[in-house]
């Protein structure tokens, strides 16, 4: 089974801290890898809309942020970036699409 996954957090999603699930939004579960990397496209295509930096790791996670978008955190006293993130999962591991993926994003 495929996944993608969408967190939002104080931490790009290629950390995945402990917790970090706590911070998921959205799951979006597909049968075969061809749905899923539309699935992924779409996702990826929507925050390109939405916001102004992106970063891409291992062509399994993304994180895509706007620089006002920010939460305050009491232990640190300041101002954290928040990031919107995707993870790319198979039978609940991270795992990287197929190279077509690479292309798409080469083209951004």
């Amino acid at each position: 089974m495929y996944e993608i996954i969408y967190m939002r957090a104080d931490y790009e999603p290629w950390w995945q801290f402990d917790g970090w699930e706590e911070h998921v939004q959205e799951r979006l579960a597909f049968d075969c890898a061809e749905a899923a990397e539309a699935g992924l496209n779409e996702m990826i295509t929507r925050f390109r809309r939405e916001c102004e930096h992106e970063a891409e790791k291992n062509s399994m996670y993304w994180a895509f942020w706007n620089v006002k978008e920010v939460c305050y955190c009491e232990d640190c006293a300041e101002d954290l970036q928040l990031y919107h993130g995707i993870i790319c999962m198979k039978d609940g591991k991270p795992h990287p699409f197929s190279k077509k993926q690479k292309i798409i994003n080469a083209d951004h």
